[in-house]
């Protein structure tokens, strides 16, 4: 019997993040198909319930127009529908300046009503200008254009690699997408590296630790100094000697580490360097900030009730990204060549958004489930002796 898309979507736990507290809604059209083509390099992955997985361990639930975590919302403004998100102190700090405030509201109950009232009566491309200056994560639902999710910039001439079996992958990537990514790369048989500075280590390693886990559990952690020399030299010397490189970056926060990823590759450096951006690195958005909520919603990979977006799933633009990021990876190293791969989670939004499935009377409705954590993550910097051992024993 034939299972439809919106009945596995159902079940997946997806449809338990999507639409009101009280009316579940079904997938975009093209959604499922999607998950599953970047999931089938991967054998015995559930693609479509990694949409869930933090949600699960979270205890997250659809909440309309606000995101199943609480930090973004979905406001409208005088041309469309803004998306807000605030997940840190600093971005509520950053609000009055955004709006020109005079006083800052003294909750944030109070502030999000006032950044409601304000953005009402104010046009989308002003106000994501603006945000964009001060780095705060907003954008207009929609605006992402038809650029791929992933641009594929050839650098290079290197064999074809029918396999990531043994390969170094060095991972600078925090949060959700890159180590999903990392995570894949390894369940595929590479040898991944979790390089973290030992002043900002990864930002997961406060959420659930069980989450972490899913995402880091098969790599090894070094720490660096990276405001001394001598970390950003042996920094230098892990991803030269890597053959993947993912990174999560803004690109003027590399060229502060002296790391320009097409260079490097260019000079037979690692064969793929896997570039995760917000909106991709190139042009006036390459600096703009974004997570997973905003991101998504500039791409319109929304579900809608009579005309209003409500949000799709979980922060669901970091666990796509992390899917086609690893897909496209491993699709460049079975071609051979050198490559950048410029991945945009708003345009890899983008590529899967579509118009809302309606929902059959009677579909039972799941909650998320989380995969059983098959190893714990190394504490930050654990295996750095190891990793530098190794590393100046190789000829």
């Amino acid at each position: 019997m034939d299972v439809s898309p919106v009945q596995r979507w159902a079940a997946s736990g997806a449809m338990a993040l999507t639409g009101t507290v009280d009316d579940a809604l079904g997938p975009p059209a093209g959604l499922v198909e999607g998950v599953d083509r970047l999931g089938a390099r991967f054998d015995q992955l559930d693609a479509l319930a990694l949409l869930g997985e933090r949600a699960a361990l979270m205890g997250l639930w659809r909440r309309g127009a606000t995101s199943c975590g609480g930090s973004c919302r979905l406001l409208p403004c005088a041309d469309g529908f803004l998306a807000v998100s605030l997940p840190r102190a600093e971005d509520m700090d950053l609000v009055p300046a955004w709006l020109q405030l005079d006083a800052t509201p003294d909750s944030a109950p109070a502030l999000w009503s006032e950044v409601a009232r304000i953005v009402q009566g104010r046009e989308a491309q002003q106000l994501v200008a603006r945000a964009a200056l001060l780095g705060l994560p907003v954008a207009r639902v929609g605006e992402s254009g038809a650029r791929a999710g992933v641009l594929r910039s050839a650098l290079g001439e290197a064999p074809p690699c029918p396999d990531a079996t043994a390969l170094l992958v060095v991972d600078l990537s925090a949060l959700w997408a890159g180590p999903l990514c990392g995570d894949l790369l390894a369940r595929a048989g590479a040898v991944v590296v979790k390089v973290e500075s030992t002043q900002r280590p990864d930002g997961a390693r406060r959420g659930p630790r069980d989450f972490f886990d899913l995402l880091n559990g098969r790599k090894r952690s070094v720490a660096l100094d990276l405001g001394s020399r001598d970390g950003i030299r042996v920094l230098h010397e892990l991803v030269g000697r890597a053959d993947v490189v993912i990174e999560a970056s803004r690109p003027r926060a590399l060229r502060q580490l002296g790391l320009d990823g097409p260079g490097i590759v260019r000079d037979g450096g690692p064969r793929v360097w896997v570039s995760i951006t917000g909106h991709g690195r190139a042009g006036e958005s390459a600096d703009r900030v974004a997570f997973g909520d905003d991101a998504a919603a500039a791409g319109g990979l929304v579900v809608r009730r009579r005309g209003d977006p409500l949000f799709c799933g979980d922060a669901i633009a970091d666990p796509l990204t992390g899917l086609a990021a690893a897909d496209a990876c491993l699709d460049a190293l079975q071609s051979g060549g050198r490559w950048l791969l410029d991945v945009s989670m708003s345009d890899v939004s983008a590529e899967l958004a579509g118009p809302t499935l309606p929902v059959p009377p009677g579909v039972p409705v799941s909650p998320p489930q989380a995969r059983p954590v098959a190893a714990r993550a190394s504490a930050s910097g654990a295996d750095t002796a190891r990793v530098l051992w190794e590393l100046a024993s190789e000829p």
